[in-house]
């Protein structure tokens, strides 16, 4: 079976319905995020402070690669993976690539209590999310498929997401 491969900006759900879709279709979830985490031994915030960004970046690629080959999974991608076209041609080699969409106060609403998010540890988060999605809105509409998840439940944006799957496969 393909994968499913979510993309979206921070807070757009893409980890919530990454485990909701696991338990539904019984594929095996990896989070990008998570696997860089593992294989770097510190966390993205700690990558990003003391490697930089463009080597956070260039581990994404190579799971992007590396993910790109394998199968029966739901992949749940960092919030900026798109920025690098090559991943989303490596990701949808096997997968059907679902874009989870937010506007910026949703996004805000969710994230705003987190600390984990290297890039919003400044004084004014609402206007890094608005700039940041305006910057990236070409790369998340480049993704094959899109889901708004404003004011949806989790289970309506899996219906949303399994009719693209089962259409797609």
């Amino acid at each position: 079976m393909k994968n499913i491969v979510l993309f979206g900006f921070m807070g757009t759900g893409k980890t919530l319905i990454a485990k909701i879709m696991e338990e539904r279709k019984g594929l095996r979830r990896v989070d990008m995020d998570d696997i860089i985490e593992q294989r770097e031994g510190k966390t993205i915030s700690r990558i990003f402070s003391e490697d930089g960004e463009s080597y956070f970046r260039n581990c994404e690629q190579k799971i992007a690669v590396e993910l790109g080959k394998k199968s029966d999974l739901i992949i749940s991608t960092g919030g900026g993976v798109v920025l690098n076209k090559s991943n989303i041609i490596n990701l949808s080699k096997n997968g059907v690539c679902v874009c989870l969409n937010a506007t910026p106060e949703t996004v805000y609403n969710r994230v705003k209590h987190e600390t984990h998010r290297p890039l919003l540890q400044n004084g004014d988060p609402m206007t890094t999310i608005r700039e940041m999605l305006a910057n990236r809105k070409i790369f998340y509409d480049a993704v094959p498929f899109q889901v708004v998840t404003d004011n949806k439940t989790p289970d309506i944006i899996c219906d949303e997401i399994e009719k693209i799957y089962s259409e797609n496969q």
